[in-house]
């Protein structure tokens, strides 16, 4: 302990500044002695070190050490607060520049141990990011397997399961045989919520479980949604029409630098197309779109990619979304401290979470919605997680209920479904 400076005693204590590196830790004290910051600074000094850190920034001390030579005259520690801070916000209200990267030095997400389940406990509920104050689909989810092998920077599954494990549930077939669906009502359910839903294929059964499910259900549209290529098990069994199966999809210079452990842009499309000429209905999830120098026509690609190798009657649905965090997941991710630049972001209040300006995600979302322009009137496009504005802002208008949302995706998706069958 720091007798001579409490201040420095507890910050010592922080879980911030633990997770620093030595010299950064060295650093924050160094100037704590120079500027006599109060505990506040140096918890916010240790947050900015951090994210400085996190996005192959210069540290805390060059920058700061920068403005003491660019002075006249001596500096207080406001004027320093001031200064880093404004470095800091400058960098989250500029586009992301992101580098090309060596696959063989790509981050590559820690193994976890598979585990078998068979507790009793719920595996049918909501999606854990419904909400009454956004434009919400209503998906229910089943949690087949909790926690996943993939290691993408910005996922909150590892905020909801943090013991490194991956668990899947022994008795899944009994559990959704004993789910209480109301036969007079319409679901669309999705396992993509706790884990990717084909990361780890068929293990114990879980596949099939779930596909014995729908073709119990007829009144369910069940969605497997996925960043990976593990498509054989699909590809050799019966499908029913009630299932269709959604990729994830982004720039190759975001999936090499954030999405590590998962297939490739090429990979993912190629397994889509794989299953469509099976007959099985797909669908894509441009989410997250990141905000990055580059980003239009990185996106606009994926776009003509995803035109050329499909027909429109063979696309469930698009979503568009973009990094939305809830605080847990940014304190998780900054003690985690992965090389990454999600949290280099504006973190402006979206009903309650942190994310981009209203003004940013208008240009985001416009630039793929706009690209797909031939496609507006044979498809059905939403946006995930968004407030209302937003949607007026993209497309012209939004539901005015959960409700007519959740009915208008029903009806449309399986009027490709049923469309499909026929042809």
């Amino acid at each position: 302990m720091n007798l001579a400076n409490p201040k420095i005693s507890q910050i010592e204590k922080d879980k911030v500044f633990l997770n620093l590196d030595n010299d950064a830790k060295q650093d924050i004290i160094s100037l704590s002695s120079r500027y006599r910051f109060s505990f506040q600074d140096l918890r916010q000094l240790s947050i900015i070190a951090t994210d400085f850190y996190m996005w192959d920034n210069e540290t805390v001390m060059e920058c700061i050490e920068k403005f003491e030579l660019s002075s006249n005259n001596p500096l207080n520690k406001k004027e320093v607060m001031s200064h880093i801070k404004g470095e800091w916000n400058k960098l989250k209200s500029s586009k992301i520049k992101y580098e090309e990267i060596d696959k063989l030095n790509t981050q590559r997400p820690k193994p976890r141990k598979v585990e078998l389940n068979d507790q009793n406990n719920e595996v049918f509920g909501m999606c854990p990011v419904a909400s009454e104050k956004t434009v919400c689909c209503n998906l229910m989810t089943i949690d087949a397997v909790q926690g996943c092998s993939l290691g993408c920077s910005y996922c909150s599954i590892q905020t909801f399961y943090s013991d490194g494990k991956i668990s899947i549930d022994k008795n899944l077939a009994e559990k959704l045989a004993n789910i209480p669906l109301d036969p007079n009502k319409k679901y669309h359910i999705g396992s993509g919520q706790s884990s990717d839903s084909l990361a780890v294929g068929n293990r114990e059964g879980i596949l099939d479980a779930q596909l014995d499910f729908a073709r119990s259900n007829s009144n369910i549209i069940l969605e497997f949604k996925t960043k990976s290529n593990n498509i054989s098990h699909l590809l050799k069994t019966d499908i029913p029409k009630n299932v269709f199966v959604s990729w994830s999809l982004n720039p190759q210079i975001f999936i090499d630098n954030e999405e590590h452990g998962t297939a490739s842009l090429q990979e993912r499309l190629n397994s889509a197309k794989k299953l469509s000429d099976k007959g099985v209905l797909v669908g894509f999830h441009f989410h997250p779109i990141v905000y990055y120098e580059g980003y239009e026509d990185d996106y606009k690609n994926i776009v003509k990619k995803v035109m050329s190798m499909f027909h429109p009657s063979q696309v469930a649905m698009i979503s568009m979304g973009t990094l939305t965090f809830i605080k847990p997941a940014i304190n998780k991710l900054r003690s985690i401290g992965l090389k990454s630049k999600v949290l280099q972001i504006p973190m402006e209040d979206a009903v309650g979470k942190s994310s981009y300006t209203k003004e940013v995600k208008k240009e985001i979302f416009s630039n793929v919605y706009d690209e797909f322009s031939s496609w507006h009137k044979d498809l059905f496009f939403y946006l995930c997680m968004e407030e209302s504005s937003i949607w007026e802002m993209v497309f012209g208008d939004y539901y005015k209920s959960n409700t007519d949302f959740e009915t208008a995706l029903f009806e449309s998706v399986s009027l490709k479904m049923d469309a499909l069958q026929v042809a």
